[in-house]
């Protein structure tokens, strides 16, 4: 089986696992410490939460700055329609910002946001049957 791991720099780390706390996502407790937390989408794929003085242990160059350029979109599929709209919901009050209008297109449906670091997230369902035929 194939993971994905998805690194991203924090300024506070405890503030970045609050907020993703809030949105029901676990933390696995081997892979965490003061400097970098491992968050647990599915069994397999996770986000490091990397202090900014450890994700350079990582990389080459600056850290891009997410509040005024867009490195990534990071999206993850939801299981209804109902599911996005609360997810937003938790996600802005725990502390995010909206980041584009919510879109429908009938068979797929999404909001984003960014984090407190200014990452972008979109959250998707897709209805399957819905999905019209190629022309």
């Amino acid at each position: 089986m194939r993971m994905i791991f998805v690194n991203l720099p924090v300024k506070d780390l405890e503030a970045s696992k609050s907020f993703f706390d809030a949105l029901g996502f676990a933390f696995n407790p081997a892979f965490t410490d003061e400097n970098a937390a491992c968050m647990v989408v599915s069994e397999s794929i996770f986000v490091m939460l990397l202090v900014e003085a450890r994700f350079r242990d990582f990389i080459k160059g600056e850290i891009s700055d997410a509040r005024k350029a867009t490195e990534v979109l990071t999206c993850l599929s939801c299981e209804s329609r109902d599911e996005v709209d609360e997810t937003l919901a938790k996600a802005l009050a725990a502390g995010a910002t909206p980041w584009k209008p919510n879109m429908d297109y009938g068979f797929m449906y999404g909001c984003s946001f960014q984090d407190l670091d200014g990452h972008v997230w979109e959250l998707m369902y897709m209805d399957p049957a819905a999905i019209p035929p190629h022309s």
